[in-house]
């Protein structure tokens, strides 16, 4: 494990601590421009996202109505409603996506499959970068808005649900994640996403506000233009085993 990876784990609460870690529950909202183009304008209010910290895994209720609640589990996604019956369910998810454009509409299934999947790996991070298979580098350094970040580089496996095989994390001094850049490959999207606002949730350290924005082929930002989407979190409940 590199020194910055071992870092970002102490800074964040720590890996010893995080392999005692069951589940996490949070209360959220997400809006964000690309969500009215996608077909949701509403977003999430005010949702209870349940993350298992084991495997990929993401219960999200309500979803996408009241009296109903979405399940990503290990790739799949299904809709059930309150007394356990399936509304929909598909086992392949991402290939549903092939000849998709920026602009293309999404199912519930696939708005299920895109946030199933992120949420699990945003708030997993930066432990999931210690997962077999995920391989982390050293990147160099970045200078933004007069602050200073180190890089860096991690490349996941074909077997993880995640934005693309190549994701970059810029770290600020204080150990913490601050910006986080990938494809997504399901949304067709270059993005700069950025975490602030971290507070501390039973010993682990959480950003609550999260802001996706374009970026250019410079890596430059689009930070005064509106939001591709945008996160609050309300709060977050660890479970240990």
């Amino acid at each position: 494990m590199i020194d910055l990876l071992e870092e970002v784990l102490a800074a964040h609460g720590g890996l010893d601590n995080w392999r005692k870690v069951n589940t996490l529950d949070l209360r959220l909202s997400m809006a964000g421009r690309l969500l009215g183009v996608k077909g949701y304008p509403d977003g999430l209010a005010h949702a209870l996202v349940k993350i298992n910290a084991r495997r990929p895994r993401t219960l999200i209720l309500p979803f996408p109505h009241r009296g109903e609640r979405g399940l990503f589990a290990d790739g799949m996604v299904e809709v059930y409603n309150d007394a356990g019956d399936v509304v929909s369910r598909d086992d392949e998810p991402r290939k549903s996506f092939i000849g998709h454009e920026r602009t293309t509409p999404w199912s519930d299934l696939q708005f299920l499959y895109f946030i199933g999947y992120a949420f699990w790996n945003y708030f997993t991070t930066p432990f999931l970068l210690t997962r077999e298979g995920v391989v982390c580098q050293a990147g160099g350094e970045w200078q933004e808005a007069g602050q200073l970040y180190r890089i860096l580089d991690v490349s996941f496996p074909n077997t993880l649900d995640t934005h693309c095989p190549q994701q970059r994390f810029y770290v600020g001094e204080d150990g913490l994640l601050r910006r986080h850049d990938y494809f997504t490959e399901v949304g067709k999207g270059v993005a700069a996403h950025y975490m602030s606002d971290h507070m501390v949730f039973d010993s682990f350290v959480f950003p609550t506000r999260r802001r996706v924005v374009p970026r250019d082929v410079d890596n430059n930002a689009a930070l005064n233009g509106p939001s591709t989407f945008l996160l609050d979190i309300d709060s977050v409940i660890v479970t240990l085993n």
